[in-house]
């Protein structure tokens, strides 16, 4: 495969300056008014170049792909329902092998023929258009009743096509936890690392020197790398946390772990596996625009086995089928997998009778144990006056700056529309007698003691629901997320109907720990504010009381409240359809086949026995890697 461009991986989205006022445009409406025609027709240029730069090479008539019953479907040896981050893989791995016949479906379109999601600080203007999914969850009990905005992408690449670019994979311990809970040390750090060096591309750096570059890859289709563009707010995050206790490392993805503060990366996934000569391959056929409704199922020696699927563009639209003579793989995500499973009758046997869904196997941990990652954002003046915010300007000052940052990014690929917002990050315990000292003993959730719980983070703007709400002002946030937290939820059915939403409940601050350490984390943010590092980035005299200036003021339990009212999700659920033994709620054996059925896997986030204590998408590429090379080598010996 060739190397890709850089492109977006599973990180912290904000959905900033550009997803508020780039908002109509992506979604095809004609609300871009930005007070100069200049304005209007650079970014417009801007946005041609990306277009034309990606021309389609996907099949949207999925006529020529499936046929509508009872018609005599086509054949074909896997099929792969979900393009997502490791959907992508599997289809151009497996169609290395000309001897099978691989078929992608993905329910929307390509997300690098966006250009919001191609230009680095453009994809929160997805959130609220027709190529992302806009869930609520329900009612988060612990988070004041809130309904909690739940984006998940509805295009090739997933959500590794609408987040924040940032390659942080998780822990060590967590993959050695995952080798355990299976038996399987497959799955252990030892063995399982050889899969993200397999999909990286790393380019080091000068200026980040001290990685260990025999444990990145320099082969893969994935490049890996540092921002051309970082504010001088994200360098000064990282002396502040020096400051306060929170060594720097070099690289936050070897085999020491994650522990410290260091620079973001990126990673991507549509653009990097479905290359030109990828999608050139005659035994591999990519389908846009097909929704799977459901898997087809027929008694094989008195097991169910999965044959085939269905699937529409539209509610309305005739549903065209496809049939698999070896294995359905499905990657859909941590929402639509157990969605799907439990439409096709693969899940807890009494939601399905609710819904009058014919049970074809009882599989109680379909759609249990959803876990996300839970984020409180801080607001900070930002006394240099020099946010982001002019990407949304409101005065001739700030029109001049945007025409000069759409020219950066033209010519250079630099400057303010080249930021992916999460530019530096740290990774720490909430349990570290350094940075809590008095802290009380709350139930260890890590994978191991090098292990973090904790992720902070820095942005070069404040924004309140994921970038709906932006501030008048020059801001500046810090950001605290849980990255191994206790509370766990679920996905449920609402409807049989494949085209209604399920219920999405990650149950957000059920364990009260969760709300602990978060508080916890949020006191730490303090910390970093005040440091003197940050003293000429903040304005600690700003008195509006909508920012956080005075939250050093405040009491533990006044900040449990701030935490209540914050709390959002940062956009990586997993483990819904869990790998891990049946009886401990497992839905898939540590091969990824779903119990009680023949001929289905299922590989993405979904699996996760845990949630990693980092990012989601270098694991799914990972897993992606090793699901694909193992099903290579099974169905060779079978022919």
């Amino acid at each position: 495969m060739s190397d890709a461009p850089f492109a977006i991986s599973n990180g912290y989205s904000a959905a900033l300056a550009l997803g508020a006022k780039l908002r109509g445009l992506a979604a095809g409406r004609s609300r871009l008014v930005w007070g100069s025609a200049t304005v209007t027709v650079a970014t417009l240029l801007l946005v041609l170049r990306l277009v034309f730069a990606k021309p389609s090479k996907y099949v949207a008539d999925l006529s020529t792909v499936g046929r509508v019953a009872p018609a005599e479907a086509y054949q074909y040896d896997v099929i792969i329902v979900g393009g997502g981050t490791s959907g992508c893989v599997l289809a151009a791995r497996l169609s290395e092998d000309p001897n099978l016949r691989v078929l992608l479906l993905e329910a929307g379109g390509s997300g690098s023929a966006l250009p919001m999601s191609r230009i680095p600080s453009g994809f929160g203007s997805l959130f609220w258009t027709k190529h992302v999914y806009g869930f609520h969850t329900e009612p988060q009990v612990h988070a004041k009743g809130q309904k909690r905005f739940f984006p998940r992408a509805k295009m090739l690449g997933g959500c590794s096509s609408i987040n924040a670019q940032m390659a942080q994979y998780g822990a060590p311990g967590d993959f050695d936890q995952w080798a355990a809970l299976n038996g399987d040390d497959s799955w252990a750090w030892k063995n399982f690392q050889r899969y993200f060096i397999k999909f990286e591309k790393y380019t080091p750096d000068k200026n980040y020197p001290g990685v260990d570059t025999s444990e990145r890859g320099d082969a893969g289709p994935v490049r890996v790398g540092y921002f051309n563009t970082v504010s001088e707010h994200s360098k000064a995050f990282l002396t502040a946390c020096a400051q306060v206790g929170i060594p720097l490392v070099a690289d936050f993805n070897g085999s020491k772990g994650p522990i410290g503060a260091s620079r973001g990366e990126r990673v991507s996934s549509e653009t990097a596996y479905l290359t030109k000569d990828v999608l050139a391959r005659p035994n591999l056929k990519v389908a846009i625009h097909a929704q799977v409704t459901r898997i087809l199922f027929e008694q094989v020696d008195g097991t169910p086995r999965a044959v085939g699927v269905e699937f529409a563009n539209s509610a309305a639209g005739p549903r065209y089928r496809a049939r698999a003579s070896k294995q359905v793989v499905l990657s859909g995500g941590a929402i639509h997998s157990p969605h799907i499973l439990m439409l096709s009758g693969v899940g807890p046997a009494k939601q399905l009778q609710e819904h009058g869904i014919p049970v074809v196997h009882d599989l109680p941990g379909v759609g249990a144990h959803l876990v996300d990652h839970p984020v409180v954002d801080m607001y900070l003046k930002d006394k240099k006056n020099n946010s982001v915010r002019a990407l949304q300007p409101t005065s001739v000052s700030a029109t001049a700056q945007l025409l000069r940052a759409v020219a950066q990014y033209q010519m250079f690929g630099t400057g303010k529309l080249a930021t992916n917002f999460g530019e530096s990050a740290a990774f720490v315990r909430s349990d570290d007698p350094v940075l809590f000292p008095e802290a009380q003993k709350l139930e260890d959730s890590t994978s191991a003691p090098a292990s973090p719980d904790l992720e902070l983070f820095c942005t070069p703007m404040a924004y309140k629901e994921h970038g709906k709400i932006l501030f008048d002002m020059h801001t500046y946030a810090l950001h605290c997320y849980l990255v191994r937290p206790l509370s766990t939820g679920a996905v449920l059915l609402k409807s049989s109907d494949p085209w209604a939403l399920p219920s999405i409940n990650p149950n957000y601050l059920q364990n009260p720990d969760d709300l602990e350490k978060l508080t916890r984390g949020f006191r730490l943010l303090i910390n970093i504010a005040r440091a003197s590092a940050l003293d000429a980035f903040v304005d600690h005299a700003d008195t509006n009381p909508d920012l956080d200036h005075a939250a050093h003021l405040k009491t533990d339990a006044e900040l449990r409240e701030v935490v209540r009212e914050r709390v959002e999700t940062v956009y990586h659920p997993t483990s819904t359809c869990r790998m891990a033994p049946r009886e401990q709620g497992g839905v898939v054996d540590s091969s990824l086949r779903v119990y009680g059925v023949a001929g289905l896997r299922v590989c993405d986030a979904s699996i996760f026995p845990w949630i990693v204590s980092g990012h989601t998408a270098g694991a799914c590429l990972a897993a992606g890697e090793k699901l694909a090379e193992e099903m290579k080598a099974e169905l060779a010996v079978a022919r």
